[in-house]
């Protein structure tokens, strides 16, 4: 099928996207097939989304060969490819690539989820983590661990549906002719200030055993993962991301707001809603995983965002963003403090609430807040 190629500068999915392709002088190819097919393309997008893939799979690669056995990295495509020894077979495929693999999911999990509540809220701070659905995805973890001695599958299960109670709670609370981004962003907070107060109050009613697996846990980290977290997460992301992506652009339309938004045609209910649940099911599913780990969801979409230079939510900058940050930080944490000494958590959390007061302090500046 024969495509022909046009450049287009300062042209977008939405006016306010063109406006400010306008602005900034960028250049969105149009490729248009023989069968009317027409899709436009961010050059600059592409390119930062095919360096954080690199950076993923790179890093991915070195955190494989990191341990108490350590292969570098052509030991370690070697025996990807099939090509290793038993005991590197053994040690890659059975103890570290699933580890990785939740790393990745569930980078690219808050980096989506996160993306979808700012640009709901539409404020930068619009995150599981300011919002409550972390705090209720670990007081659902914390109740089936505490009262029911409930083993892995249950406590994840116990996330899962505590995440679900908090978003739908937030939902109905916040909803009011609709939901709008600073009633949506004032109940969630208020919501996760109580749900705090319910963590540390099973916090209290935990015996030695179960308090440091549930502080272990809660920290986030990804020791310890295996194919079991793997395939329930694989099959989340595998089902909802693309339904994210597949509402990109009226969530695009959105951050202009619901006037322009119902004018262009947009179903403005029906959007949030489903953008909504599938962001809380993805929080839940990786908090599950991996327990919730700090500023992921948060920071993952703001620096997608300064890299691309596009306006709208990126929800795939954001996903590659947030893989590539998780992996990383996970590398970064064994190489500084050796193997399993240090939960990822406790690094995402140190990088992320720096960039959370620089961002405070840039919105302060720009008189915003």
């Amino acid at each position: 099928m024969s495509s022909t190629v046009k450049t287009d500068t300062g042209r977008n999915d939405s006016p306010a996207a063109g406006q400010a392709a306008a602005r900034t002088g960028r250049a969105v190819r149009a490729v248009r097939t023989a069968g009317g097919l027409s899709v436009r393309l961010d050059v600059r997008t592409l390119v930062v989304c095919v360096l954080l893939t690199a950076v993923a799979l790179f890093a991915s690669v070195l955190l494989i060969g990191t341990g108490d056995f350590p292969m570098g990295p052509g030991d370690v495509l070697a025996t990807l490819t099939g090509s290793g020894t038993a005991a590197q077979e053994f040690i890659v495929n059975d103890l570290r690539l699933p580890r990785v693999l939740v790393g990745l999911l569930v980078g690219a999990a808050f980096g989506v989820a996160g993306a979808v509540f700012q640009a709901v809220s539409r404020n930068p701070l619009g995150s599981p983590d300011v919002l409550g659905f972390s705090q209720g995805s670990t007081a659902g973890a914390l109740l089936v661990l505490v009262f029911f001695q409930g083993g892995t599958f249950a406590v994840a299960a116990g996330s899962v549906v505590g995440g679900l109670v908090t978003g739908l709670a937030i939902f109905l609370l916040a909803w009011k002719g609709g939901i709008h981004g600073y009633r949506f962003v004032l109940v969630g907070i208020g919501a996760a200030a109580m749900l705090y107060a319910i963590v540390l109050y099973l916090m209290t009613k935990a015996n030695i055993v179960e308090a440091t697996q549930a502080v272990t846990w809660m920290t986030g980290t990804l020791s310890g993962r295996d194919w079991d977290q793997v395939w329930p997460l694989a099959i989340v992301c595998a089902l909802l991301i693309p339904l994210s992506l597949l509402y990109g652009r009226p969530l695009r339309m959105l951050e202009m707001g619901d006037d322009a938004a119902y004018a262009l045609g947009v179903p403005v209910t029906r959007v949030r809603v489903v953008l909504l649940a599938a962001a809380v099911l993805l929080v839940a599913a990786a908090t599950a995983a991996a327990g919730p780990i700090a500023f992921l969801a948060l920071t993952a979409p703001q620096l997608a965002r300064r890299l691309t230079r596009s306006p709208g939510p990126n929800l795939l900058p954001a996903a590659l963003m947030g893989a590539a940050l998780l992996v990383t930080a996970d590398w970064l944490s064994q190489q500084i403090f050796g193997a399993d000494q240090l939960p990822v958590g406790v690094l995402t959390g140190l990088l992320g609430g720096g960039y959370l007061l620089w961002l405070l302090a840039s919105e302060r500046k720009a008189g915003r807040i």
